[in-house]
């Protein structure tokens, strides 16, 4: 006969509810166990606790790099948003970049400077196609320290305009007797913007096809 409040023997032989383990031994159940240690240790012989002392300090080391790597892990997100964020500004923008290839377009043109440590008698611009060929000279004269601008309006030798592609610009500085060459900066249009993985720079598509690392650019126009 079922009476009010009596127990359910299904739910009384039912097995209990499961119980979450948790396995890792953590900074205070060591100091419980340590404790523990010190009651029950022979007086007459105690034993070495250096060891577990450098166990508690490479607890709290633990602890301290898990919470950097949380913190780093923040920063890294920010960055990547930051570097977006620069990218959509590059698009359709041209730089003056740290290369000696540079695009040619039809009808078109290509600047370029040099950075000059100190005057010089005469700085030269030599142009070569993809087989070496000199298709054009740039002699700029006598220049002051600083930058030196110059514009390469297209035309070889002849005066005739060269055909559209990527060609070789190096520069050529004129001390006296001495000829050394030195560092050539162009004019480059930003196509679109490859964004790096963690810890990687942006890279530059730019117009021609070619790729320039966010590290060569030496301003932005």
């Amino acid at each position: 006969m079922n009476t009010t409040g009596s127990i359910d023997e299904a739910s009384l032989f039912a097995p209990p509810p499961a119980q979450s383990s948790n396995r890792e031994l953590g900074q205070e159940d060591f100091l419980t166990l340590m404790i523990t240690q010190f009651r029950n240790q022979d007086p007459f012989k105690p034993m070495d606790n250096g060891d577990f002392l450098g166990q508690l300090a490479q607890f709290s080391t633990v602890s301290g790099i898990e919470s950097l790597n949380s913190s780093f892990g923040g920063l890294s997100a920010a960055l990547q948003n930051e570097q977006a964020l620069q990218a959509a500004n590059l698009v359709g923008h041209s730089v003056l970049a740290r290369t000696e290839i540079g695009y040619l377009t039809e009808d078109g043109q290509i600047g370029g400077a040099a950075e000059l440590a100190s005057s010089a008698a005469n700085v030269q611009i030599d142009i070569t196609d993809a087989s070496g060929q000199l298709v054009q000279r740039l002699n700029l004269g006598e220049q002051p320290p600083g930058t030196v601008r110059y514009q390469w309006d297209g035309r070889n030798l002849d005066g005739d305009l060269a055909d559209e592609g990527h060609y070789r610009i190096e520069t050529r500085v004129i001390r006296g007797t001495n000829v050394e060459s030195a560092e050539t900066l162009l004019e480059a249009d930003i196509d679109s913007v490859t964004l790096g993985r963690a810890g990687e720079g942006l890279t530059l598509n730019l117009v021609g096809g070619e790729a320039l690392p966010l590290s060569q650019v030496y301003q932005i126009i």
